[in-house]
């Protein structure tokens, strides 16, 4: 099983020139149109508003990652800060033993996504930042997630102005700005995290032990990537690979389209572990992920007791809805 071929999800758009979509603006797919755009500081992420103090509002208007360009230094060096603190290595065996506890107390059957994907790695960082009740952090880091991105619904945005609160009251004193940015941290972690855990499940838990963990989780990041792309905007007139783009125009970038893209990965379509290179999943520039290394312990940690005691339960392969999010809704292993 370390030579199987795996289609594009659906949805996956094909690598191409930049094009004007009706509803998403440009649509940029190929790998290195995305990394210009991730890198060119023409092109900024979009700001969030801003609300009520405790808030969700307030909390994505005070992260680094919907912060404007004048104040995304500061609020990205805290969240660096917190991460320098924390060892990746620690965080995988944390991880690691967290899986084979729950496996312990599974039975013949485990459904993953529920009682791990979802649940260990935010278990395992909101411990390490310092959360009071880790266990009640779970669900309401788990509501906040749920309406994080635009357009969330009324009855989300509630709950997750309730989550808020609660999660700030189980986080040490510290400036607000401080206190929204480890909170981010695990906001950022939740979804991604668990997706990758998802896809890894779905598509390596056959491949021989000889395949390292590292390797397999790079390659599902390519081939089935939680995250499947991000938003920009453009700052002023700018060229990309022949069009004109318009200050203002929205830009969204395709990670999983780019990741396939056939100008930078030979044989697109198949899963080849130990391939040279990064996919774009986690971004680039200025504004790319600085949690790649600590997202990667926590999923690996799982991913690797489930690989040495599990084996998986066919089954249909449904996934959350969301446009750019890629999270498995159920997926069901067998304990050995």
């Amino acid at each position: 099983m370390t030579d199987l071929l795996i289609a594009p999800p659906p949805g996956t758009p094909a690598c191409g020139p930049p094009v004007r979509d009706p509803d998403s603006g440009w649509v940029v797919t190929r790998h290195a149109d995305v990394c210009a755009v991730l890198t060119d500081p023409a092109f900024q992420v979009p700001v969030a508003d801003a609300g009520p103090a405790g808030t969700l509002a307030w909390l994505r208007s005070t992260v680094s990652r919907f912060s404007a360009p004048q104040r995304h230094p500061d609020r990205r060096a805290i969240g660096v800060a917190v991460l320098a603190a924390l060892d990746p290595d620690e965080l995988r065996t944390a991880a690691a033993r967290l899986t084979h506890q729950v496996l312990d107390g599974a039975g013949d059957r485990l459904e993953v996504m529920s009682a791990l994907a979802r649940r260990g790695p935010l278990r395992v960082l909101a411990i390490r930042l310092g959360l009071a009740d880790p266990d009640a952090a779970v669900p309401a880091v788990t509501a906040v997630a749920a309406a994080w991105h635009p357009g969330a619904e009324g009855p989300r945005i509630a709950a997750a102005d309730r989550a808020v609160t609660a999660l700030l009251a189980m986080l040490p004193p510290s400036a607000p700005d401080v206190a929204a940015n480890r909170l981010g941290l695990l906001v950022q972690a939740c979804d991604a995290t668990a997706g990758l855990i998802g896809a890894a499940v779905r598509h390596g838990l056959g491949t021989p032990p000889a395949v390292s963990t590292a390797a397999l989780l790079a390659e599902v990041l390519r081939l089935d990537p939680p995250v499947r792309g991000t938003r920009r905007v453009a700052t002023a007139s700018v060229r990309l690979a022949g069009r004109h783009l318009a200050a203002g125009d929205p830009v969204l970038l395709r990670f999983d389209a780019a990741n396939r893209d056939p100008a930078v990965v030979a044989d697109p379509d198949r899963l080849l572990p130990g391939r040279t290179g990064l996919p774009v999943t986690f971004g680039a520039g200025p504004r790319g992920c600085p949690g790649e290394r600590h997202a990667l312990a926590l999923a690996g940690g799982v991913v690797e007791v489930l690989r040495h005691r599990c084996r998986l339960v066919p089954g249909p392969a449904d996934h959350e809805p969301h446009p750019l999010l890629r999270v498995p809704t159920r997926l069901e292993v067998e304990v050995r």
